[in-house]
């Protein structure tokens, strides 16, 4: 991975040891969280330093889950790696069905709703009990200077998608 910024994927991050094997706690940003266990090579960044570990084991335990890095056998060594971001390289994330997303491909794209007004570039997306929501922050093309947190729901408020050309409509007022 040349420019992690460019082809890589945070999926987690490494935040504490476990226990005196050097095994680690992991905070996995994949839904489901053990998802982050699909790929046995991760790429650990930190202040623009990556390097590739193989996972030799993971499972979840209590609320969270644990890891088991290959070299990595006494909590002294493994402390080395709190606080560094879990990467993967962006061509390893499975294709999706036509329609579907991925958060990090919606970010910076411009929302546009059917007044033709320019609401401001997706900043981010984050969950909430009842539907995802992408929060919306102005940009030099929008039409003020307010952020919007819009609902992520497809066919009601989330109309189309265009990747091609860096947009979404959506059917939101510009009021709201």
């Amino acid at each position: 991975m040349s420019d992690p910024d460019r082809e890589s994927i945070v999926l987690g991050r490494i935040t504490s040891t476990f226990g005196i094997k050097g095994w680690v706690k992991v905070y996995s940003y994949t839904d489901p969280i053990t998802g982050i266990f699909d790929y046995d090579q991760w790429y650990l960044s930190r202040n623009g330093q990556v390097q590739p570990l193989e996972v030799e084991a993971g499972k979840p335990h209590g609320k969270g889950l644990i890891a088991k890095l290959k070299g990595f056998d006494t909590p002294e060594h493994a402390q080395t790696l709190a606080g560094m971001d879990i990467l993967i390289d962006k061509q390893q994330l499975p294709d999706l069905d036509d329609g579907e997303y991925y958060w990090h491909q919606l970010k910076g794209l411009q929302v546009i709703n059917l007044q033709q007004e320019c609401l401001g570039r997706v900043d981010y997306l984050f969950e909430t009990g009842a539907n995802d929501v992408m929060v919306v922050k102005p940009s030099v093309e929008s039409l003020d200077d307010r952020e919007r947190l819009l609902p992520y729901l497809p066919e009601q408020v989330i109309l189309d998608i265009d990747l091609t050309h860096d947009r979404i409509t959506v059917d939101w007022d510009a009021s709201f």
